[in-house]
């Protein structure tokens, strides 16, 4: 059961990742490992700053999730892109 919680992970966080960098356009600049990576982290930051604001990430299910991922992962790049400029 571990290993499709990982697996499902993998995917909601590179497909998150890949239209994150569509929207922000650094999708050029990023592989699908780097996708991945940005979706997973962005899931994380994304599902802290809405628990930060009240909102209960925990029981929203597949679609919340993916939204929660593709927000922190939009967030995630425009800080990076900032950075780098």
């Amino acid at each position: 059961m571990l290993s499709l919680g990982i697996f499902s992970w993998i995917i909601l966080g590179g497909l998150a990742g890949w239209i994150g960098s569509k929207i922000m356009g650094t999708d050029e600049q990023q592989g699908i490992i780097a996708n991945i990576v940005v979706g997973i982290i962005g899931g994380l930051a994304g599902g802290f700053l809405l628990n930060l604001f009240g909102v209960d990430v925990k029981g929203g299910g597949l679609i919340f999730s993916f939204l929660t991922c593709l927000l922190g992962a939009v967030i995630l790049l425009f800080i990076v892109k900032k950075v780098r400029s």
